[in-house]
């Protein structure tokens, strides 16, 4: 018997007030939700759980009554609606997205993207493991095949006996726009360089800075990767035998992520290529399995700093533009690592170099992402301040000496003022 489904079938499955989870990136499912969406006046009371969503649409524009978003990582397509309190945005820290979700949510139905079945009867969510591979056997699931998807290893298979059913929807997925790398991008990148080994593991954030410390990498070797997202630079870091994972403490000669997101060169990469793992991010980004890698070199970003060295990384000038995601999992995880360091980077200045990004206090409602407690280095185009294990007044110090010149000064004169330094 068949399990492919036609949307009235599909419909069907979903029981009112379902708790329906999608994955993040690309292993959003268009056609899925197209239905959903198209059928609406026959669902009651349904909510779409997903981190960081691509496509901006009706339901989640608060378009559809019987449909509600609930995001938990914004992007281009919630931002808006969120600041009109149109939707829902739940904290959290990923590596505890699976158990939140089962303590929060009915876990009614999973939907998600998967690569065509095989000759043995699996399928593999491809980009994907994050927060849905967890729950295989568990959960019900409903897939879509898209002959697009890459077909990859780890802990993300799905025979056919463990679905509900699936539909087809054949596109190409989406790409991650990077801009161009800029020499700013360049500096930052080259005080971290100079800290990383031959024979660390990279933990490597998203952005332009991430991108340029990827491309000044070449020439080291024996270079692991343990990481949330796969960028595209990797594939060029194996190709020049920067990478080969062989001196990894966990999962020794593989490159491990929860999900992948960036250009088909990368897709093309990870497409039946063994030597990459894709595992639960309870696996990927639990602190306790990042210390595992004794030599583990976490680089991530943020927006702003206070002279405290706490880092305002989900929201923009207090208000909120994403959420906490991985970055407090690999703070903390490099913490616990023998040799595990962690760089939080960002330009020194911001809105054309009007306003400094190192600051005596965060903008009003910002939302400290991590804490003076758990952040180690901080970064910008001026050099490093390294905050961990030093005083309050020597960490008040050391940002200012990386802040722009122009603002070092006041910032100077802020710290005396408000008790930071004599």
């Amino acid at each position: 018997m068949s399990k492919q489904l036609s949307p009235k079938q599909v419909v069907d499955l979903i029981e009112a007030q379902a708790d329906i989870i999608v994955p993040i990136a690309n292993g959003e499912p268009i056609r899925l939700l197209d239905i959903l969406e198209h059928h609406a006046q026959e669902l009651d009371g349904v909510k779409i759980h997903q981190m960081l969503a691509l496509r901006d649409r009706a339901y989640i524009r608060g378009e559809l009554e019987q449909l509600r978003h609930v995001s938990y990582f914004l992007s281009g397509a919630t931002r808006k609606v969120y600041q009109q309190a149109k939707m829902d945005l739940v904290p959290n820290n990923f590596h505890e997205m699976p158990r939140l979700l089962q303590k929060a949510t009915k876990m009614s139905m999973i939907m998600t993207v998967a690569s065509p079945m095989d000759e043995h009867g699996y399928f593999t969510f491809g980009t994907q493991a994050d927060y849905v591979a967890e729950f295989v056997g568990k959960v019900p699931f409903i897939l879509e095949v898209n002959e697009h998807m890459p077909r990859t290893f780890g802990r993300n298979q799905i025979h056919i006996s463990q679905i509900a059913g699936y539909v087809e929807h054949h596109a190409p997925l989406a790409e991650e726009q990077v801009g161009e790398i800029s020499e700013m991008d360049i500096q930052i990148a080259s005080s971290i360089i100079g800290d990383i080994e031959n024979g660390d593991t990279l933990q490597i954030g998203i952005g332009s800075v991430p991108n340029a410390v990827i491309s000044m990498l070449k020439d080291h070797r024996h270079l692991g990767i343990h990481t949330e997202m796969l960028p595209d630079g990797v594939a060029d870091l194996v190709n020049s035998g920067a990478i080969d994972g062989t001196r990894k403490f966990t999962n020794p000669g593989k490159i491990v992520a929860t999900f992948a997101y960036g250009s088909k060169k990368l897709y093309d990469f990870i497409d039946g290529n063994p030597a990459v793992e894709m595992l639960p991010v309870s696996v990927v980004n639990d602190p306790r399995e990042i210390a595992k890698e004794k030599n583990i070199v976490s680089i991530n970003a943020t927006t702003e700093v206070d002279l405290y060295g706490q880092c305002a990384s989900e929201t923009v000038g207090g208000k909120y533009y994403s959420s906490s995601g991985g970055q407090v999992d690999f703070a903390r995880g490099v913490r616990f690592a023998e040799n595990g360091k962690g760089y939080i980077c960002m330009p020194s200045t911001a809105k054309s170099g009007s306003l400094s990004r190192i600051k005596l206090n965060l903008a009003p409602q910002s939302v400290v992402t991590t804490g003076k407690n758990d952040v180690d280095n901080i970064v910008t185009e001026y050099g490093i301040a390294r905050l961990h294990g030093v005083s309050l007044a020597e960490r008040a110090k050391r940002l200012i000496n990386i802040a722009h010149p122009k603002f070092r000064e006041e910032l100077m004169y802020d710290a005396k003022k408000n008790g930071f330094l004599l």
